[in-house]
């Protein structure tokens, strides 16, 4: 039996409608470059006020995947 080995990544989603969807964006994007996504972690969340208004969302993901033999 082999041993499974993970790498993590980090990156930062972005979107102007809610964390939901800066969460899904970056999970996407990453996928289209990186195989046997597992998992993900947000590590920290802010946001843009303009106005009095909350006009943008921002996360930082870290991603794990798994490395492949």
């Amino acid at each position: 039996m082999s041993d499974n080995i993970y790498k993590i990544t980090e990156v930062v989603g972005t979107s102007e409608t809610s964390i939901e969807d800066a969460i899904k964006g970056a999970i996407e994007r990453t996928a289209q470059t990186v195989r046997d996504i597992g998992w993900f972690e947000v590590t920290d969340t802010r946001g843009h006020v303009v106005d009095g208004k909350v006009a943008h969302y921002q996360v930082t993901l870290r991603i794990g995947f798994h490395l492949q033999d």
